[in-house]
């Protein structure tokens, strides 16, 4: 026996349930959210890669003039190599924050030197030009339309899981265990203006 009231003994042991109920919603809250971040970055890398294939068939095509044919397939072969860089670092180690951040900020400089050899090559080429119409044109308009909203999807979720994870009872009780704090995919995604228009065609 305590000497402690009976109602007071029952506010107590209220608020212990009440406690425990809200660490185990916010860990299971946290855990959803890292699994979902982990399924947006596996999208966004596929939609990555086929962006880069794309951007490869394009070059090869002989629709471009050499020079942009060979800036673009340089490009485009560097960012298959820097995602082939992260998925083997990944699979080797996935735990490991700092190595995982230096592969992400390669594939994310590769990725932005890409779009800007996209828009450095074809930024000019007018809509009724024969090239614009062709297949491995709209196939990469399509994919560059897709990763800027598979980015789009991984940054939201990724921001809404370290926003939780920061908090202070979060941290405090380490819900989030070992697991790595997301991160956001920062790259220059901006198609050329005619690629956002075979992406999105206007209505009439």
């Amino acid at each position: 026996m305590t000497g402690w009231p009976v109602w007071l003994e029952t506010a107590l042991g209220l608020l212990v349930l009440v406690g425990l109920w809200y660490l185990y919603s916010t860990a299971g809250r946290i855990d959803r959210l890292h699994r979902r971040v982990e399924g947006a970055r596996a999208a966004l890398d596929n939609q990555l890669l086929r962006r880069a294939t794309a951007a490869t068939d394009l070059a090869t095509s002989g629709l471009l003039d050499p020079a942009s044919s060979l800036l673009i397939a340089s490009a485009a072969a560097e960012a298959i190599a820097a995602g082939e860089v992260r998925a083997g670092q990944l699979a080797a180690d996935p735990l490991s924050s700092s190595r995982m951040a230096d592969s992400d900020a390669h594939l994310e400089a590769a990725e932005s030197d890409l779009s800007r050899a996209l828009r450095a090559t074809l930024a000019d080429l007018p809509t009724d030009d024969p090239v614009a119409t062709s297949e491995p044109l709209v196939v990469l308009g399509a994919a560059c339309h897709r990763v800027t909203l598979a980015r789009r999807f991984h940054n939201d979720a990724t921001t809404q899981a370290v926003r939780l994870r920061r908090k202070r009872m979060s941290r405090w009780t380490r819900l989030a265990g070992t697991a790595p704090l997301p991160r956001t995919v920062e790259m220059d995604d901006e198609p050329p203006g005619i690629l956002m228009r075979l992406a999105l065609p206007s209505r009439t």
